[in-house]
C-alpha cells in the first residue's frame, strides 16, 4: 500500500491506460467547441454544447472530487463557501511522450498562451480572479473561469463546478443568496446536453439531498443524472450506503458511485491525492458490504463511468449539432460572400473608399429626388416627405397662428397713451402701431424653426437609410460617414437659422403699410365712422315703437353706405349680428371716443 501511496499518480496512470481510447477523439473536438463557442459571446449562446455540471450543497465535497478527478490540488478549499464563480474544467489527455518537458499543466481562458506548471499558483490564480468579479467578502457571480488542465493522468471531459447551494447569507452575500444560486445551477443543467454530477454526502440523509433535489427538476426522469455519495468513511458505525449505492432509495438511470474524500485535517497536514486515492482503494477493498460492489466505489470508477456516459451523450447528440453548426457556418459564409473579395493594396483600398462615397451620395441623391429603386409604398420618404412637410404640415401650423393672439386692449389703450408723452395726440400714431404689429409678427419665428428641425430630422433618417453593400461590409467606414453627415447638417442648420431670424427681423423692421389688403388711413376712418354710424342707427331702431320701424328702416337703409364703402361688404358678422372689428378700425374708434370725451 506504502509503494502505491509513494508512486505518484499510480491508479490514475493505470486508469488512463486501460482507457484511454475512451472519448480520446470526440471530447477534445468537444472541448476546442467550448473555447469557440465561450469566445464569440452571445452571438452562438444558444448553441448547447455537451458537458458535466457538478452540483451539491456547500461542503458537501464538490471540490475534493473535482481535485480527485484531475489528481492535483489547485481548487481553493475552506470551510466558508469557496465557489463563487462557476469553474469550466476542461480536462485533456496528453500523451506523457510529448516534447514537453513538463507534462500537467495549465491554462486559463483570461491569460491566453500562459502555462502554470505549478498548481498552486492555479489556486491563487482562481482566488484572484474570484475575488476580482464577486469581491472578496463570500459575494457570488455568474462570470465563468475557464481552465484547461493537460496532462497524462486525467481523462476528456468537460467539468463545471458551481457555486454549492446555501442556506444563510454572509459576508456581501444578499438575502436571497439560496436563491441566486439555484437560478445559477438551473440555467446550466437545464440544458439537455448536461449531464448532472449531484454530489451528496452521505453523513446526511439522500432522500433530503439538496443535490438530488435540484437535479429532479431539471431531470425528472434521472436519464442524465450521476450521483456521487461522498464521506462513506464517517458514517455512523453499523451503517452503509450500500442501499443508496444500487439505487433503491432514489433511483437514477444511471446509477451511483461512492468515493471517500480527503478530510480537512488531511489538506492541513498536506496529504497528497496520491495517497488519498491509496487510502480509498484500501478501505473499499478492506469493507466486507463495498468490497461487493466495487464497481459502485472509487474516484477512478467515476472518472471512467463519466468519460463513458459524455462520449455516449456527445455520439448521441453529435447528429444534431454537426446540422446546427453546418447551418451556421452556410449563413456565415453566404454574409461573407455579401462583403465582396477582399481588398489587399492600397490601390484597390481607395478605390473601392471612392466606389463606396459615389455609391452614398448617388443612393442619398435618389432619395431626395424620388429616384430610389427601393422607394415605399406605404409611405411618404425622402424628398416627397420633405416637400410635404412644407406644402401641408408647415403651412398648417402658419395659419395656426393667431396674429391677434396676447393682445388685449389694454395693450392698444397703453400703447397710444404711451406714445402721446406729455400732451395729447389728434391723429393715431404710428409708434405704438408698429410695436404692437411687431410683437405680433415675431410670433412667426417659432413655426419656422419648428420646420427648420423637422426637415432637419427627415434628412437624417435619409442618411441612414443609404444602406449600400459596401457600407454593410465596413461597419467602422459606415459609422464614420454617419458622423460626417451629421456634422455636415449641423453646421448646414446654423446658417438655416439665421436666415430665419434675418427673415422675421426683416418684417419686424418694415411695416408695409401700402400693400393693398391693409386698411389703414382714410380708409380706416370712414370704417370706424360707419361703424359707430350702424351701431347708433341700431341703437335708435330698438327705440322706435313697432309700428314705427318699417318707415325708419326704409329711411335708414341709404345711411348705411357712406362714401361707396359698404358696411356688410366688408366686415364678418359675429354671433350676435354685429360685425367683428379689426386692430386698426378697433385702434380707430377708441382714438375717436377719446376726441369726443376731451
Amino acid at each position: 500500500m506504502m509503494d502505491e501511496a509513494v508512486n505518484p499518480n499510480n491508479k490514475m496512470s493505470t486508469l488512463t491506460k486501460t482507457v484511454a481510447t475512451i472519448g480520446s477523439s470526440l471530447i477534445p473536438v468537444i472541448n476546442k467547441l467550448h473555447d469557440i463557442l465561450a469566445s464569440s459571446g452571445t452571438e452562438l449562446s444558444d448553441i448547447s454544447v455537451p458537458q458535466v455540471a457538478v452540483v451539491g450543497s456547500q461542503s458537501s465535497g464538490k471540490s475534493s472530487v473535482l481535485e480527485a478527478l484531475v489528481g492535483r490540488d489547485f481548487l481553493p478549499r475552506g470551510c466558508d463557501i469557496c465557489t463563487r464563480r462557476p469553474l469550466v474544467l476542461m480536462l485533456e489527455n496528453r500523451s506523457p511522450n510529448s516534447d514537453d518537458d513538463r507534462i500537467e499543466w495549465g491554462e486559463f481562458r483570461h491569460l491566453p498562451g500562459r502555462r502554470f506548471y505549478d498548481f498552486s499558483q492555479i489556486r491563487r490564480e482562481i482566488e484572484a480572479e474570484t475575488e476580482r468579479e464577486a469581491g472578496c467578502n463570500k459575494g457570488v457571480s455568474e462570470n465563468q473561469i475557464r481552465l484547461k488542465i493537460s496532462s497524462p493522468n486525467v481523462l476528456n471531459m468537460t467539468l463545471i463546478d458551481l457555486p454549492g447551494i446555501t442556506k444563510v447569507p454572509v459576508g456581501d452575500q444578499p438575502s436571497d443568496i439560496e436563491a441566486r444560486i439555484r437560478r445559477m445551477i438551473m440555467a446550466h443543467i437545464n440544458n439537455e446536453n448536461c449531464i448532472i454530477l449531484a454530489v451528496s454526502p452521505a453523513n446526511s440523509d439522500l432522500a433530503t439531498s439538496d443535490a438530488l433535489q435540484i437535479a429532479k427538476l431539471a431531470d425528472p426522469t434521472g436519464s442524465r443524472t450521476v450521483g456521487v455519495i461522498t464521506k462513506l468513511d464517517i458514517m455512523d458505525r453499523g451503517t452503509n450506503a450500500c442501499n443508496f449505492l444500487l439505487g433503491k432509495v432514489v433511483p437514477l438511470k444511471l446509477g451511483y458511485v461512492g468515493v471517500v474524500n480527503r478530510c480537512q485535517e488531511d489538506i492541513n497536514k498536506n496529504r497528497s491525492i496520491q495517497e488519498a486515492l491509496a487510502y480509498e482503494e484500501q478501505f473499499f477493498h478492506d469493507h466486507p458490504v463495498y468490497n461487493s460492489v466495487s464497481n459502485h466505489c472509487g474516484i477512478p470508477q467515476l472518472a471512467k463511468k463519466l468519460n463513458q456516459i459524455l462520449e455516449q451523450h456527445i455520439r448521441k447528440d453529435l447528429p444534431h449539432l454537426k446540422a446546427v453548426l453546418n447551418s451556421r457556418m452556410h449563413a456565415a459564409m453566404k454574409e461573407l460572400q455579401t462583403y465582396g473579395d477582399v481588398v489587399e493594396s492600397k490601390a484597390e483600398q481607395g478605390a473601392a473608399l471612392l466606389h463606396i462615397l459615389r455609391r452614398y451620395c448617388d443612393d442619398f441623391s435618389a432619395m431626395v429626388d424620388g429616384k430610389s429603386p427601393d422607394m415605399s409604398t406605404k409611405e411618404l420618404f425622402g424628398g416627397a416627405r420633405i416637400h410635404y412637410l412644407f406644402q401641408s404640415m408647415f403651412v398648417k401650423l402658419l395659419e395656426e397662428v393667431d396674429p391677434c393672439e396676447k393682445l388685449t386692449d389694454e395693450d392698444i389703450v397703453y400703447a397710444l397713451r404711451n406714445s402721446s408723452g406729455l400732451r395729447n395726440v389728434l391723429f393715431v400714431p404710428e409708434v405704438p402701431f408698429e410695436v404692437l404689429v411687431r410683437r405680433q409678427i415675431a410670433q412667426l419665428s417659432d413655426p419656422c424653426h419648428q420646420c427648420l428641425w423637422i426637415v432637419y430630422d427627415e434628412l437624417i433618417k435619409i442618411c441612414l437609410a443609404c444602406e449600400s453593400t459596401g457600407l454593410k461590409r465596413f461597419p467602422s467606414l459606415r459609422r464614420h460617414i454617419n458622423d460626417v453627415v451629421r456634422k455636415f447638417l449641423d453646421a448646414a442648420a446654423k446658417p438655416a437659422e439665421t436666415m430665419i431670424r434675418n427673415l422675421i427681423e426683416m418684417e419686424m423692421d418694415y411695416i408695409n403699410s401700402s400693400h393693398p389688403s391693409f386698411i389703414g388711413g382714410n380708409k380706416a376712418v370712414e370704417l370706424a365712422v360707419q361703424q359707430m354710424r350702424s351701431s347708433k342707427e341700431r341703437a335708435d331702431a330698438e327705440k322706435v315703437p313697432i309700428s314705427d320701424k318699417g318707415q325708419f328702416s326704409q329711411t335708414a337703409a341709404p345711411r348705411s353706405v357712406l362714401n361707396g364703402v359698404s358696411n356688410q361688404g366688408n366686415h364678418p358678422q359675429s354671433n350676435n349680428g354685429r360685425p367683428v372689428l379689426t386692430v386698426a378700425e378697433n385702434m380707430m374708434l377708441f382714438l375717436l371716443h377719446l376726441e369726443k370725451k376731451t
